[in-house]
């Protein structure tokens, strides 16, 4: 967190020698995002097992997050994300397709967002390839991956190498379980976050868990540094 304003508060205008005196320091902090550039990649399951209520909290979430991110940057009044920030969406089903590509518009974003319907089976391995290459690499913002699945790979290549692979350069992957109609796999999720679990790892069932877990997770993306296991 960065500070933006204080206030210092004294109980007394003058001590004498010995006695104590009582100091209130007040701190408005922003969050690292206003200072510390992140381009994320929120990644989509719109897989037939997301049909019905899990997609759309999923994209209730999602458009939740979208806006968190705007306010966050200071971008809000305008529709879009400030501070240098940039977000692209990515969705997957039997295949992952880049909706977006990495931008500001909260307007274009969310209208990706909404476009997605369920159907068919679930691709990992190239979701997070298609997330991956989204970045630039010689981008001097951190780079994030959040990922909204109900956690089942049902085709495709093994996911959890290609995710390792994307650590390996420096992104930092959060991975958020929705419960789906074919429940959710923790241990599958645990193995393709960041370390640790418990920062980069959560299961949510509905919209209103997800609105406050996004809350908490928009203060928390990182700074760009060396890759991370």
């Amino acid at each position: 967190m960065g500070i933006t304003n204080s206030n210092k508060v004294l109980s007394t205008g003058q001590i004498a020698c010995g006695e104590t005196l009582k100091v209130t320091l007040a701190l408005t902090a922003a969050p690292d995002i206003m200072s510390n550039p992140v381009d994320i990649a929120p990644v989509l399951d719109r897989s037939g097992s997301m049909a019905g209520p899990p997609l759309a909290n999923m994209k209730a979430g999602a458009k939740a997050f979208i806006d968190i991110i705007a306010e966050s940057t200071g971008g809000q009044p305008a529709g879009e994300i400030g501070a240098g920030s940039r977000i692209g969406i990515v969705s997957f089903a039997d295949t992952a397709v880049q909706d977006t590509q990495l931008i500001t518009s909260v307007a274009d974003l969310k209208g990706a967002v909404d476009a997605l319907s369920a159907g068919g089976s679930t691709n990992h391995a190239e979701a997070f390839e298609q997330a991956t290459a989204l970045f630039d690499p010689s981008s001097s913002n951190a780079r994030v991956i959040v990922i909204f699945t109900d956690g089942n790979t049902t085709t495709g290549v093994l996911p959890a190498p290609v995710a390792a692979a994307a650590r390996a350069q420096g992104i930092t992957i959060y991975c958020i379980g929705l419960i789906g109609s074919d429940g959710v796999d923790v241990s599958a999720l645990n193995d393709w976050a960041t370390d640790p679990d418990a920062a980069h790892v959560a299961v949510t069932p509905d919209a209103a868990d997800l609105e406050q877990l996004f809350a908490d997770l928009a203060a928390t993306f990182p700074r760009r540094g060396p890759p991370t296991s």
